[in-house]
């Protein structure tokens, strides 16, 4: 999929008060831990999370969307008329139905001639709505469109708690495929995307590279129904993070041997990458697979942990309002999603509009610090 007309207009984030660190997962993990002997400390120790991020109890997706995309319509200074398509793409939603973009593009006052409708498709949500954007904006039937996500872990992380400390059946190797869940975090992020008349940046969205594995969509299974209390029975989430890495690095090789001669000369003329957030291991792998020079990566892992479909525009939000994206950069957004899908996107970037909302320079200096280690 290639792009003549699409620029990436704005891109907004909007992080969590409340924070969990390793340690005080552990800590409530004790039952578990003590029975098992497992040591503490292993869970930064294998991620490299040291913390994430958890929403007030009882707050929807869509209430923090709303917020989410305000200051990003607020920082673009747009007409919400102009708004011909609003796409909600998180894992997490409001309800079974209706569509929780109906109530966020609501809230926000959009334009009632614009398509409204959710995309589900794990870690890659945002990115899929966004080639969905793209194509809309392409073939002239939009001017702009918004695509938006909030990933709520606090209901999957209690309940994995309370599995763990509960279930004695649970030995040291059954309990690999809850990992996972313990690095979750919570999060919000949205992305304008315009046709190049509208464009005040110039960032041209140039296309992206998409690859399947579905003989794969088996390693990560996932039953999360967030509802009104935060908190729903029976919410789980199993996988087997050790094959899923090795077969997704694979799917993304097998998609960057075609990204590279469609969106750069060469693997070295990708200037910046922002990718979807799992975990130390999968960078390292994803990186050396790649051929890429791990520098050249934003990473969030460490204080956000893995916050899903908005991993990846948060990571990106947050690079560009700390400076590490330039006016010249190519950049390049990886996402691999359980399915197995991947997504590799290109970007041009030109100017950075001025947030509406700017975040706190001392969060901002706390992922600088991570990336320049």
């Amino acid at each position: 999929m290639k792009y003549e007309n699409v620029r990436l207009e704005a891109i907004q984030c909007s992080l969590p008060q409340e924070v969990v660190t390793s340690d005080e997962l552990e800590a409530r993990l004790a039952p578990l831990y003590d029975r098992l002997k497992l040591p503490y400390g292993r869970l930064e120790l294998m991620t490299g999370i040291k913390e994430r991020r958890l929403w007030a109890r009882g707050r929807l997706p869509g209430d923090e969307s709303v917020e989410t995309v305000d200051k990003l319509l607020r920082t673009a200074e747009i007409d919400r008329e102009k708004i011909g398509a609003f796409v909600h793409a998180s894992v997490c939603r409001d309800y079974q139905e209706p569509a929780t973009a109906c109530d966020v593009h609501r809230r926000l006052g959009i334009s009632q001639d614009a398509i409204v409708f959710d995309v589900s498709n794990a870690c890659l949500g945002l990115l899929t709505g966004a080639i969905q954007i793209a194509n809309m904006i392409e073939l002239g039937q939009i001017e702009a469109g918004v695509v938006v996500g909030t990933e709520t872990s606090r209901a999957l992380t209690e309940t994995t708690v309370d599995e763990l400390n509960s279930n004695l059946t649970l030995t040291r190797k059954t309990i690999k495929d809850a990992f996972a869940s313990l690095t979750i975090g919570s999060g919000s992020a949205a992305l304008l995307l315009t046709n190049a008349r509208l464009s005040k940046t110039g960032n041209r969205f140039r296309g992206a590279v998409v690859r399947a594995n579905t003989n794969r969509a088996d390693l990560c299974r996932s039953q999360v129904d967030v509802t009104a209390g935060g908190r729903s029975d029976g919410q789980t989430m199993k996988t087997d993070s050790e094959t899923l890495l090795r077969e997704g690095v694979a799917v993304a090789a097998r998609a960057f041997r075609d990204f590279v001669p469609q969106f750069a000369d060469s693997p070295d003329a990708i200037d910046r990458i922002f990718c979807h957030q799992v975990g130390k291991a999968h960078q390292k792998a994803l990186f050396d697979a790649l051929g890429l020079d791990v520098a050249k990566n934003f990473a969030t892992l460490p204080y956000l942990g893995n916050t899903g479909s908005v991993a990846l525009p948060t990571a990106l939000a947050l690079g560009v309002e700390a400076g590490f994206v330039k006016p010249g950069d190519k950049v390049g957004l990886f996402g691999i999603g359980s399915g197995i899908n991947v997504v590799l996107a290109a970007v041009d970037w030109e100017t950075t509009l001025p947030p509406a909302e700017p975040i706190p320079a001392e969060t901002l200096e706390r992922f600088l610090e991570i990336n320049r280690s």
